[in-house]
């Protein structure tokens, strides 16, 4: 992890990545190009109040599959606490051909 990232992604730069939705308006393309080549979201503000971010699709899905892993773990932990864990042996068993 460099000094520009953080464990959440890459670290927001308030003097570049905060863009009026009017700059959004009249230059599109160039929003999205930031956004895509800095790997860092873009905060859209309107009257200086934050309204959307707007980040590449790579990192949308990074932040996707992130999200469906950690469901994943919980859903596990969950599972454990509960007692109702399987064995290796048994997965197996679910999975093997009749």
């Amino acid at each position: 992890m460099n000094e520009r990232q953080t464990v959440y992604g890459p670290r927001v730069r308030f003097s570049e990545d905060i863009v009026p939705l009017g700059e959004v308006k009249v230059n599109p393309g160039a929003v999205v190009r930031h956004a895509t080549d800095s790997g860092r979201p873009v905060l859209l503000t309107s009257r200086g109040r934050g309204v959307a971010v707007l980040q590449s699709l790579a990192q949308y899905e990074e932040a996707q599959d992130e999200r469906s892993f950690l469901r994943a773990v919980v859903e596990g932990l969950a599972t454990a606490e509960d007692g109702s864990e399987l064995t290796l042996g048994d997965v197996k068993a679910r999975f093997r051909p009749k």
